[in-house]
């Protein structure tokens, strides 16, 4: 078994699924986004403000969210 082979092998020991959960987090950061994004024009263009709003922020906070798991997945691991 070369190096390279076994050094990918016992990353993927110390952190399962990681490329996986990361995906997961882009994507659902993208989803929050588009959310968002609909919910602000829906907010700009006057319609149904009160109940935008809400899902407005709730948007923001999954697009938050994701950011913060995303950037923890990529955090230096202590030795």
């Amino acid at each position: 078994m070369s190096r390279e082979k076994y050094a990918r092998l016992m990353a993927e020991a110390k952190a399962p699924y990681r490329g996986l959960r990361k995906f997961i987090y882009g994507t659902v950061g993208a989803s929050g986004a588009i959310g968002a994004f609909v919910f602000l024009a829906q907010i700009a263009s006057g319609r149904e403000i009160g109940a935008a709003i809400p899902n407005f922020l709730f948007q923001v906070g999954i697009v938050a969210l994701m950011a913060a798991l995303f950037r923890w997945e990529n955090r230096p691991k202590k030795p």
